[in-house]
């Protein structure tokens, strides 16, 4: 299995497993994030903190949940970025688009704060 997926209080936790995001795993990533937002899930946190390299289709993957979580009035919040990883974020401008967090800690406490803020 390429990542690991946790429902938790509110949300669901996405781990992807391998260290790359690329056309390899982006494309079964995107289908599991719109299984798990056509099961009413809006809220999903995704951890790539193993991911060492993303591509084009790695980023695709990522907007997609943030799109589906959008249109659910839910909350994407994405963590665990690796520098490499979080310079191509940062070069694509995503990083003004999407919720960020450094660590599970601050993901997890992002993710609450805006879990209440759309109630």
């Amino acid at each position: 299995m390429d990542f690991k997926i946790d429902k938790k209080d509110g949300y669901t936790l996405v781990q992807v497993l391998k260290d790359k995001l690329d056309t390899h795993i982006a494309p079964a990533l995107k289908s599991e994030l719109v299984l798990i937002s056509g099961n009413g899930e809006k809220n999903i946190l995704l951890d790539l903190t193993p991911c060492t390299y993303c591509d084009s289709s790695g980023l695709s993957a990522i907007l997609v949940a943030n799109r589906l979580c959008k249109n659910a009035n839910g909350t994407f919040v994405l963590y665990g970025l690796q520098p490499a990883v979080e310079r191509l974020v940062s070069i694509s401008q995503l990083d003004s688009v999407l919720n960020i967090a450094y660590n599970m800690d601050e993901a997890v406490s992002t993710m609450k704060a805006q879990i209440e803020l759309n109630k």
